[in-house]
């Protein structure tokens, strides 16, 4: 095809937010050509401030994260910057559109407000008036908090951002954001008011009783409002001695507790009015920590959506609960009439459990809003310094009739753009992948957490070390996580080298928070090391290098230089389905050979960063690390024959997905862990560590028909189980509910946690085909893979060059292959005939020939062999509904505890079930037909 070759305006930083964190922020671009194959040579990159201009010419073809080729930014410098590409062609784009940004971070000495409050936890109000002398050119508001704060400027909101400033290790890092204010100020006399909570900086932190205070000391915010007049001079305004404080409506507020706002407490005045204090009284100054407060580098938390009601249920005792459809993040608001003085109470859970709503597993958090009535007229509200994690909210004492038009939910969440996505005919796994989406928008809430709704919603570090690659094709999360990873890099600083389990750590009391534990821990080297490929930021590798290199450390000095790391406290393959329900880390993988695994992946990574920072010497240092630590791994664990002395599939799995094993061996393996998965009656039979690579690691080992069909179950436990109760987001655990609808009896029960989700990874790069060859997708993979149950897949990712997608759909026996490659990138495409292609930009079909593998069945009895049984799903189907027939719990016992293995005969598990059950078992086999089937 021909046309022509146009640039998209340019991203200036991380992110397309308006305001930059640093001097010399690094650029990005993308090309769209209306020609195949098309490579950038060189680029024009112009700069304007004011109406100076200046331009810079690169050559070459890097378009991705280049750096800023001017002189620093200045504080508070506004700048245009436009680019033209030159392509190999020698054809010259026109310019793009420019992007404007300014510089967000103040100068050496500029910061001068102080921190300020009322001395109290209590929500307040804090006010000051100012006087605006003359025509503004510009002004920018610099405000934070340690809590939670808004700000109004002559009564209005200044941004639409929420909960700001976000949570951070407050002890070391505290972030301002930045707004141009200049519409909301008037000559004369101007009111600042600030609102102030406690949010995360108030928060009892643990487990039940073990709920501690961790920061001290009372909320207090800080702001500085610097004005540029038209004539040149700069005024400022500042949080000081000289502000005012009082209670406002806010009565209460906590994260996990809930909102108590009263509106008849509510002056709407209190930010525009002019006049006298009255009972406001002088703020104080409030100690703090001693940390210089820095601009954001993410993008804030919005609203990002609202949600109706799609049904209104009455529940067995009577009460009103409202339904909203989806599992979400954030909380509703109301529009309600009533007498003055009456109170509404809102509660909040994910789940019903026989009718009601089902809030055991918030524990400790009561997830409760109660909002008063002022009683003028029609009133409307939602709060704003607390979020919840729910699908449905019970209604107690609304005034006159409910109507579900009065109430809706507001999505919170960190506002990231959405870069990815997959798609396929069916239906369960569509829903699946939708929950995925949906499990990262709740708990990328400022920083990556476990789970948003019960008395936690902590950034776990095994979370996200599993779940980032999922993250970083789903939405553009690399300026999210290399935020989190500053307080990561922190927090390690401080334990000596040791990555906290939580972070920022805020549960010291627990034990074996401040030891390291694989698979969390290494989150360190895993989340920059998929930055790194995901988006191409080097810039992650390099900042992470020292602290990557300071975790491996540790942990050869905890293990006294022994290449097994087999002591200290491990969660090893947590959650593994056959561990009991109050004892989640007893899983049937030996924990020191997951540490020892995870111990090399560490290693591996840290070399490979080392290697990309051009750091030679330490690149060779933790190279032959790592094959020491292999090496000893394959002595201890692993057997000539290709067996793991702990024989479970995570054991394998990590072998294998780790690169740990090669050649013969890894065939071994993978052929055992087929064993093993058909066994378990392909069902999952993995934990915390082993899920997410499970599919890999069969995939790699030429057993994509198996990982299909455990991929494919519905039956408990299984991805698709929770889709199959209704689940519109990834449980915690497989059967957070139980078949009969009850809650499981674990104290630990999630119904929105993103980690088991992390097989949408797979999903992305293997079913769809779509996967980063080179950092950044500056050359792609594409190598879409057939499974027998699915009629199609498709997956698109707006890479940093631009959009690709990969896609499959089968039409009879022939196969058509779609692919988009973007500009300035080439892809190497392998169809599943084994036919490779290298291309470069533009838009590509195949077809092949692919027939469904057609099937055969011999004749069907009790002496059939179990695994003949189990690979034949309507032979499987039979035996467990002739069981269920007559005895529903016997038919759940067997499925749960046979093992699918060759070599013994169905008779075998039934030498004890009653007869009619046995026969009922054989005549529903005899009636499944014989021979080639359809």
């Amino acid at each position: 095809m021909t046309g022509a070759v146009t640039v998209n305006a340019p991203r200036i930083g991380l992110s397309a937010e308006p305001f930059v964190a640093t001097a010399t922020p690094r650029l990005s671009w993308k090309t769209v050509a209306g020609t195949d194959d098309w490579t950038q040579a060189g680029a024009e990159i112009e700069l304007t401030v004011g109406t100076a201009g200046t331009t810079a010419t690169i050559d070459g073809d890097q378009s991705v994260f280049v750096a800023w080729p001017f002189a620093p930014l200045r504080p508070r410098e506004t700048v245009r910057v436009r680019v033209r590409v030159r392509g190999a062609d020698g054809v010259v784009s026109p310019w793009s559109e420019p992007t404007e940004a300014t510089a967000g971070f103040l100068g050496t000495g500029e910061w001068g407000a102080r921190f300020v409050g009322s001395g109290s936890d209590d929500p307040q109000l804090l006010r000051a008036a100012f006087e605006v002398r003359g025509l503004v050119r510009r002004a920018f508001l610099y405000a934070t908090a340690f809590g939670a704060y808004d700000v109004r400027l002559n009564g209005a909101t200044v941004d639409d951002a929420v909960l700001k400033p976000g949570w951070t290790s407050y002890q070391w890092r505290l972030l301002y954001d930045v707004t141009d204010v200049t519409a909301h100020l008037r000559s004369g006399t101007n009111t600042f008011g600030i609102e102030l909570a406690g949010g995360w900086y108030t928060e009892a932190y643990g487990f039940r009783d073990r709920a501690r205070r961790f920061y001290e000391g009372s909320p207090a915010a800080a702001a500085q409002l610097v004005i540029e007049y038209e004539d040149g001079t700069t005024a400022t305004v500042v949080t000081d001695e000289s502000w005012r404080c009082s209670p406002g409506p806010v009565v209460a507020a906590s994260i996990y507790q809930g909102e108590t706002y009263d509106a008849r407490l509510l002056d709407p005045g209190w930010a525009s009015s002019t006049v006298a204090d009255g009972d406001w009284s002088p703020v104080v100054p409030v100690e703090v920590p001693a940390v210089r407060p820095r601009p954001r580098t993410s993008q804030p938390v919005r609203v990002i959506e609202r949600r109706e009601v799609v049904d209104v249920i009455t529940t067995p005792s009577g009460a009103t609960v409202v339904d909203f459809g989806q599992n979400l993040v954030g909380w509703v608001r109301i529009t309600v009439s009533g007498p003055r003085g009456h109170t509404i109470t809102l509660r909040h859970a994910e789940v019903l459990e026989r009718g009601e709503l089902g809030t055991r597993p918030l524990r400790n958090a009561a997830a409760t809003d109660r909002y008063t009535l002022a009683g003028d007229g029609e009133e409307t509200w939602e709060p704003k310094w607390t979020f919840h994690g729910f699908r449905y909210v019970e209604i107690h004492d609304w005034p006159g009739e409910f109507s579900p038009a009065s109430i809706s939910a507001a999505v919170v969440h960190t506002d990231l753009p959405r870069t990815g996505g997959f798609s396929t005919s069916h239906a369960l796994l569509n829903r699946l992948h939708e929950n995925v989406v949906w499990g990262m928008r709740g708990n990328f809430l400022s920083i990556p957490t476990d789970c948003p709704q019960r008395d936690e919603r902590l950034g776990w570090t095994g979370d996200i070390q599993v779940f980032a690659p999922t993250a970083s094709f789903l939405y553009d999360c690399n300026a999210f996580l290399r935020s989190w990873l500053e307080d990561v890099r922190l927090e390690q600083t401080a334990a000596g080298g040791v990555v906290p389990m939580v972070v920022p750590a805020v549960i010291p009391q627990v034990p074996g928070q401040l030891e390291p534990v694989a698979a969390w821990g290494d989150a360190v080297t895993v989340v920059p090391a998929v930055l790194g490929e995901r988006f191409g930021d080097q810039g992650a590798l390099g900042d992470s290098l020292a602290a990557m290199k300071s975790w491996v450390d540790t942990i050869t000095a905890r293990t006294g230089g022994s290449p097994l790391w087999e002591s200290g406290v491990q969660f090893g393959d947590w959650l593994d389905p056959d561990a009991p329900p109050d004892q989640p880390g007893r899983a049937k993988t030996d924990p020191g050979l997951v540490a020892t695994a995870y111990y090399f992946r560490s290693a591996d990574l840290t070399a490979r960063a080392a290697q990309a920072c051009g750091n030679a010497e330490d690149a060779r240092h933790y190279r032959e690390l790592a094959g020491r630590i292999g090496d000893a791994f394959r002595a201890t664990y692993t057997t000539a024959a290709g067996r793991m002395m702990s024989d479970a599939p995570t054991a394998y799995a990590v072998a294998i997905a780790f690169g740990l094993v090669e050649g013969e061996r890894k065939a071994a393996m993978g052929e055992r862990l087929r064993h093993l998965v058909r066994a378990y009656g392909y069902h999952i039979a993995t934990g915390f560590v082993g899920t997410p690579i499970i599919c890999d690691a069969l995939t790699a080992t030429g057993h994509v028909d198996t990982a299909a069909r455990l991929l494919a179950q519905t039956e408990s436990p299984s991805w698709l189980y929770p889709v199959t109760m209704g689940a519109t987001t990834i449980w915690e655990r497989w059967d957070s509910m139980l078949e009969d609808g009850s809650i499981n009896p674990g104290q630990m029960t999630s119904f929105n946690h993103y980690a088991l989700g992390a097989v949408a990874d797979w999903l992305h790069r293997v079913v769809a085909g779509l996967a980063p060859l080179e950092p950044g997708y500056r050359r792609i993979r594409i190598a879409p893979t057939l499974l027998d149950f699915l009629d199609d897949a498709s997956a698109w990712h707006e890479t940093p060059y631009g959009r690709a997608s990969s896609a499959w759909r089968r039409d009879g026996e022939v196969v058509r292959f779609d692919v988009e490659v973007p500009a300035n990138t080439r892809a190497r495409v392998r169809l599943p005939s084994g036919v490779e292609h290298e291309v470069g930009s533009g838009s590509y079909t195949w077809t092949e020939r692919h027939p469904r593998p057609r099937r055969s069945r011999a004749e069907l009895g009790l002496d059939s062999d179990l695994a003949t049984i189990v690979d034949d799903r309507e032979a499987y189907r039979a035996v467990l509904g002739a069981i269920s027939a007559i005895d529903p719990d016997r038919a759940a016992a067997f499925r749960r505890t046979t093992r699918w293995t060759p070599g013994r005969s169905l008779r075998d598990p039934l030498s004890h079930t009653p007869l009619d059950v046995v026969d009922a078992i054989e005549k529903a086999l005899a009636a499944l037909p014989a021979g080639e089937l359809s």
